[in-house]
């Protein structure tokens, strides 16, 4: 079943239990899923967006909610920076299970490999291939550096 059911099927649910703030999560999502479509239908693309989108999209929530609820926290909101973490937790549920810190680099590993990259001017060409085989399973942001660790081992920095 993919990830849209999933949420929509959540949704419908969340209305019958009349979960309020499950509720107004699952929308939340909902809406950004749609507005991902139309803004991919007014650039032209045909067929709408497919599941890695998705996850995409979910991964980027989550983020930005962590955010969020780390300056409520500095801020001493903790009432607004627990809703936060709430949201979080409603959405990880539609994320694929996230990697270890020992399966992130394995995957490395296998990217580097599998791209033949030899310095650090192909990263890029390795983040990509991270990106299309495990977007939503591991953060970015924190694979980045090692990956630019085990280029720079590989040839000059």
């Amino acid at each position: 079943m993919d990830t849209r059911t999933q949420v929509n099927q959540a949704l419908k649910q969340a209305m019958k239990d009349k979960a309020a703030e499950r509720l107004c999560t699952l929308r939340l999502i909902n809406a950004a899923i749609k507005d991902r479509e139309i803004a991919a239908r007014a650039d032209g693309e045909e067929g709408g967006i497919d599941e890695g989108e998705i996850l995409a999209i979910l991964g980027k929530m989550t983020k930005q909610r962590n955010e969020s609820a780390r300056a409520y926290e500095e801020g001493g909101r903790l009432d607004l920076a627990e809703r936060e973490l709430g949201e979080i937790a409603i959405i990880e549920e539609f994320l694929p299970q996230q990697l270890s810190d020992e399966e992130v680099g394995e995957a490395i590993t296998a990217a580097v490999a599998e791209t033949g990259a030899e310095s650090i001017r192909d990263m890029g060409k390795v983040m990509g291939a991270l990106k299309a085989k495990y977007t939503g399973q591991m953060d970015f942001g924190k694979a980045g550096p090692l990956v630019k660790d085990q280029l720079c081992s590989k040839g000059d920095c």
